[in-house]
């Protein structure tokens, strides 16, 4: 089993769905990708679902849907949490470098970008041979916290 805590980083889009009602963080449904190292993140130019180039394929490999998510606030720290992501390679390796979360609810625009990550701070790729599983492990922090 490979457990992973790699980078954090918003796409700068994100703060203007969240602020402008694109995006319902109580309500959505938010989908976690694999990409390969080949995948170049922007921050700046990549907003929407379709500038995500490169994603993993095959092995057991599918984008998932975060589980339990939810949005709670403790004094003045508001916290986005959801299960850790799990994957399981099937009839070979899944490599992988990155990890998009995109909110899958929005229809204008279509899937906006949230955030990315390395799955290893090196940063190198990732390898979970057949029949292992990745994980995201999230810390008690959830995905991100706002004060």
């Amino acid at each position: 089993m490979a457990t992973t805590t790699g980078s954090f980083n918003f796409y700068n889009t994100f703060r203007e769905y969240m602020a402008d009602g694109t995006m319902d963080l109580d309500t959505d449904v938010f989908t976690i990708l694999l990409t390969t190292s080949t995948y170049t993140p922007n921050a700046e130019t990549h907003t929407v679902l379709a500038d995500i180039t490169n994603e993993v394929t095959g092995n057991g490999y599918a984008r998932i849907n975060l589980a339990n998510v939810a949005w709670t606030r403790s004094t003045v720290t508001v916290t986005f949490d959801s299960d850790d992501p799990v994957w399981t390679a099937a009839g070979g390796s899944i490599v992988a470098h990155y990890w998009v979360i995109f909110d899958n609810t929005p229809s204008s625009p279509l899937d906006p970008l949230v955030a990315y990550g390395y799955l290893d701070n090196s940063p190198a790729d990732v390898t979970t041979t057949d029949t292992n599983t990745l994980t995201i492990q999230l810390t008690a922090s959830g995905w991100f916290q706002q004060t």
